[in-house]
């Protein structure tokens, strides 16, 4: 099983997309636009690094 799976993909050229950490459950943003981009963890409303609860208890 990979490490990082994508959960969310909005876009071509210009892209948002989302991935989890499966060991962590934290949610990651990759942002690219032509030959730029950048990843950064997905925050809520209040600041917090979005977490993914498991079923499998991974994480």
């Amino acid at each position: 099983m990979d490490r990082f799976v994508r959960v969310y993909s909005q876009g071509i050229v210009d892209a948002v997309e989302i991935w989890v950490d499966m060991e962590t459950g934290v949610n990651y943003m990759w942002r690219k636009a032509a030959n730029a981009g950048g990843l950064t963890p997905l925050l809520d409303e209040n600041g917090n690094v979005v977490v993914t609860k498991g079923g499998d208890g991974r994480y």
